[in-house]
């Protein structure tokens, strides 16, 4: 076990009744102060993995720790994790202090001093001058901060957050992704957000924990993620992908579908089986045919968001995806050679 690590899963395993569902085998860190996004499809198990380390589940094997103490057996309360739901669940008749407050009050903290570390951590998320107000007077993002301090002031040992950004508008929603950042970081805490925002994933994770089937896929920082995803779920999963398969055609060169492709050096055998990723920013629109890489091509999409364009072309026998700023029409286009990635064929 790593003696850094605020939490640790090692091999750890649950089935639910059936046994097709759970977590199977995961092992993975959160440090003192890393934030870590958990993604996937719904029904992969991330909310399982949030309960089996708040305690809410238990493992049928492995071992769960925080703080370096092993708590596979401990209950949900004396494993002190503060936890933020997608619902926030604030008490109505409470005011807001009175809310932060609840988990100082059933760990018998006298009056005055729960009120003063309440109040205190209002001040940390921004809400000082809301303290006597009811949680129906708050908007969802003031309403999602409260939770967050009543997540907060008993000093938990890890932070869990369970989409908690999802019930807000896109942009409440980015403003509270740098709020939830700043207050993590500031409290040096381990922490564990669960999302289906693969944007909101990008943007804040230390590293990104992807999930296929109750098993962990990959868990790497946001640009490994990316730009070497482990395999073609990965790549698909994570923002847009090219994924085009093809045969080793020379040392640097791949038959595909869209025609031949100058690549970086693959290490297969002519005639082995490749399959290559190419994210749709690299690919550019080319203003005439002849040069490497450079192919017909014929728009079928073209999907405008403002700042960029989504488009969908015919090339060769093929597709490809393309994202550019460029206006006008598109009849031709060029894959940079470095522009391309290899991943597994299995």
């Amino acid at each position: 076990m790593s003696a850094s690590a605020s939490v640790r899963l090692e091999n750890a395993t649950f089935r639910y009744p059936g046994g097709k569902a759970g977590i199977f085998d995961a092992t993975f860190d959160i440090a003192p102060g890393e934030l870590i996004v958990c993604i996937g499809p719904s029904g992969c198990g991330k909310t399982t993995l949030l309960k089996l380390i708040a305690g809410f589940l238990r493992l049928d094997s492995g071992r769960v720790y925080l703080g370096g103490d092993d708590v596979t057996a401990a209950t949900v309360r004396s494993r002190e994790c503060g936890i933020v739901f997608q619902s926030y669940a604030l008490f109505p008749h409470m005011a807001v202090w009175e809310n932060v407050a609840y988990a100082l009050r059933v760990r018998n903290i006298p009056l005055a001093e729960r009120r003063q570390r309440a109040e205190a951590m209002l001040d940390m998320v921004g809400l000082g001058g809301y303290r006597d107000r009811l949680p129906a007077e708050l908007s969802g993002g003031q309403q999602q901060r409260v939770a967050l301090a009543r997540a907060l002031v008993f000093k938990p040992r890890a932070l869990l957050l369970d989409e908690p950004l999802s019930a807000l508008d896109a942009a409440t929603r980015v403003t509270m992704r740098d709020e939830i950042r700043r207050i993590q970081k500031q409290q040096n805490i381990a922490s564990l957000l669960i999302t289906h925002d693969q944007d909101e994933a990008l943007s804040l994770a230390d590293r990104i924990a992807v999930l296929r089937d109750g098993r962990l896929v990959q868990v790497a920082t946001p640009q490994e993620i990316y730009d070497r995803p482990a395999d073609a779920f990965v790549a698909n999963f994570v923002g847009r992908a090219n994924l085009i398969d093809g045969v080793a055609a020379g040392a640097d060169a791949v038959d595909t579908p869209l025609g031949r492709l100058i690549t970086p050096p693959h290490g297969a055998p002519n005639g082995a089986s490749i399959r290559l990723l190419v994210r749709p920013e690299r690919v550019e629109p080319a203003v005439a045919s002849g040069g490497e890489n450079v192919f017909a091509a014929r728009i079928v999409h073209d999907r405008f968001f403002g700042a960029n364009r989504e488009i969908e072309l015919t090339v060769g026998r093929g597709s490809i995806k393309l994202e550019t700023a460029m206006r006008g029409g598109i009849a031709h286009v060029r894959v940079p050679r470095e522009a391309v990635q290899f991943l597994p064929t299995h």
